[in-house]
């Protein structure tokens, strides 16, 4: 389940555009831990729009090249998680968190998708 609903996202990406207040005050206001949630929220609507602020309803799966290039660009260009993660459409930052810690560990076979649940390998 997720942390915070899409109606309390849009609340508060609203309430930060009418510009009555700022991040900081926000996230004391609403209890919460950090503003960082806050100023995501706002850059993926200014970019995305409602639907960036939406869950997902289905996991979607990106090829080993899109998580090479979303790594590479900001290799590249020094981008912030955030700013890349706008920069692709992508509406979760830490997916790009995930890819670059397994593409240093593992190089590209850590962004080959592995298969969930049980293995069909049997040992005896």
């Amino acid at each position: 389940m997720a942390k915070y609903s899409e109606e309390f996202k849009i609340r508060l990406v609203t309430e930060y555009l009418e510009g009555n207040i700022g991040y900081g005050s926000l996230a004391k206001k609403y209890n919460m831990g950090s503003q960082t949630s806050i100023r995501e929220w706002v850059n993926i609507y200014k970019s995305q729009g409602m639907d960036g602020l939406k869950r997902r309803k289905t996991k979607k799966e990106y090829s080993v090249q899109f998580k090479m290039d979303t790594i590479q660009f900001m290799l590249n260009t020094g981008a912030s998680y955030l700013e890349t993660a706008v920069h692709f459409n992508l509406n979760n930052p830490s997916l790009i968190i995930r890819w670059m810690k397994e593409f240093h560990e593992q190089g590209v076979e850590g962004l080959i998708l592995k298969p969930k649940g049980r293995s069909s390998v049997f040992y005896v």
